[in-house]
Order: structure tokens, then C-alpha cells, then sequence
């Protein structure tokens, strides 16, 4: 049994969406902060500041395990917009830090995962790194024994495997109402926009990136101004290409006429 402490993000916080979700997967994360200090209290700081863009359900360390959001409502922490991975699944961020230990905190969100399982009625199949989703090497510690990594989740703790069916579970409530906000007007570029040497810059890119960021598919965690830099770059050409993947366009990171349609066309939903 490991300690599990509820602080949840303010339902103020723009990172907070409060849209209900009935989770059908867990998506695994490494935190990539390898800093000594930078534990699941951390972490749980983090996500509470009003700044913040990004968030997750879970942050585990060796200790112990923060939760961050109700399992009814859904993150941003897939990298697929308005996808499945953002929508539909539990987010778990497994700590880095130097100081740690980072086998214990990887058996940890191994027994976590198999609670949530249990609970929740997500199968086996179901539990998938973040490369799944949006093809970022993440959990970039595990994705190179990730099936030794998901074989650990079936004795966690217990020494019996974990049924691969799922367990059927009385859907949640939502107790969160919905937030109204004031939309965001976007005057995006009309021209094709690519990464070139100079790297293409100014308003227009920035506009993107914060249309990009708008979606979920932005921004770069823990960049200054969370990458918004008006450089289109290999960063931005990426969130472009996952923005293309997700839409069944042509993902080849470029910005032009039809991706815009499609961008403008969400944002104004």
C-alpha cells in the first residue's frame, strides 16, 4: 500500500478543464526533471500554479504519490489535442529526480496502475506510454523496457497476475460545472510557413503556436513562455505534424492552406 495524497489543481485553473471523462486508458509519463528536490510535492506544486498549462492525474515517487485531478475529469499531458489520450485517459508522471530512487517510484506506479485498473475497468491493453499517443520518446526511461515495465504491473505488490479484462465500474459523476470563457481571437498566417534556415519568424508564428497551444498541442513544458517564441522550429513543426496526424491531414509539419481551415475551424467551435 502506498500513500496516495488528494491536492487537486484549483477548478479556477485554465490547466483544470473540468470536462467529465470516463477513463478507457492510463497513458505512463517520466517527468524529465531530473533536478534533486523535484519529487511528486514538487510536482504537485507545479501544476497548481495559475501558469501552468499542462496537467496529469498522478505524479509518483519513491514515497509516495500525489493526485492532482478526479479520475472523472480529464489532463492535458498526451500531446493529442482534443484526442483520446488527452480525453480518455489517466495521466501518471513517475519522478526522476537525482536524489530519488527512481525503481522504487517505477514500482509504485506499477502498483498504481494496477489499482486503477481494477477500479476503473481498463485492461491490460490499455496502459500506454505517451509515445502512443503523439510519438514523443516518453517515458523516455521505460519505453526501451516497456515490456518488462507492463509485466512488473500484473505482480505489483501482490505476487498475482492482473486480469487482462476489464472490470466493469459504475461510471462517475462530474461534480464540476462547466467554465465559460471569453473566446481568443487568433489572426493566423495565410502563407505556407516551414522550418528554414534563418528559422521563419514573428507575429504570425507566435499566432500559430498560441492557436497550437490553444488545441493542446503546444506548448513545450517547461520552456520559457512554454516555447511560445515566435521561431517556427523543429518544436513547432512537431506540434504542427501531431496537429496533421490527429486530423487525418498530410502530417508533414508544414503550415499551409488546409491545415489552417482545419486549425481555424476548431478554434471556433
Amino acid at each position: 500500500m502506498v500513500k496516495v495524497i488528494q491536492d487537486f489543481i484549483p477548478s479556477s485553473n485554465k490547466n483544470r478543464p473540468g470536462n467529465y471523462m470516463k477513463p478507457l486508458y492510463i497513458t505512463v509519463h517520466n517527468t524529465a526533471n531530473t533536478a534533486k528536490g523535484a519529487n511528486a510535492a514538487s510536482h504537485a506544486s507545479f501544476v497548481k500554479r495559475s501558469f501552468t498549462a499542462v496537467s496529469w492525474h498522478f505524479t509518483v515517487d519513491e514515497n509516495c504519490i500525489y493526485q492532482h485531478l478526479p479520475l472523472n475529469e480529464n489532463g492535458w499531458h498526451a500531446g493529442d489535442g482534443r484526442g483520446t489520450g488527452n480525453m480518455k485517459s489517466i495521466g501518471i508522471e513517475i519522478c526522476e529526480n537525482s536524489d530519488g530512487n527512481f525503481e522504487k517510484a517505477v514500482e509504485n506506479a506499477q502498483w498504481l496502475i494496477r489499482k486503477l485498473m481494477t477500479e476503473q475497468g481498463i485492461s491490460f491493453a490499455n496502459v500506454v506510454p505517451h509515445k502512443h499517443w503523439s510519438g514523443k520518446e516518453c517515458p523516455r526511461k521505460l519505453l526501451n523496457r516497456w515490456d518488462s515495465f507492463k509485466a512488473g504491473i500484473a505482480t505489483a505488490h501482490t505476487g498475482k497476475k492482473a486480469s487482462t479484462k476489464p472490470v466493469k465500474s459504475a461510471p462517475a459523476k462530474s461534480t464540476t460545472k462547466p467554465k465559460t470563457t471569453s473566446k481568443k481571437t487568433y489572426n493566423l498566417p495565410s502563407g505556407i510557413l516551414k522550418v528554414t534556415k534563418p528559422l521563419t519568424k514573428g507575429a504570425g508564428v507566435k499566432a500559430l503556436q498560441e492557436a497550437l497551444a490553444a488545441l493542446f498541442f503546444y506548448p513545450d513544458k517547461g520552456a520559457k513562455n512554454n516555447g511560445i517564441d515566435g521561431y517556427y522550429g523543429p518544436k513547432t513543426a512537431d506540434a504542427v505534424k501531431r496537429f496533421q496526424l490527429m486530423h487525418g491531414l498530410a502530417a508533414d509539419g508544414i503550415y499551409g492552406p488546409r491545415t489552417r481551415t482545419v486549425l481555424e475551424s476548431l478554434l471556433n467551435q
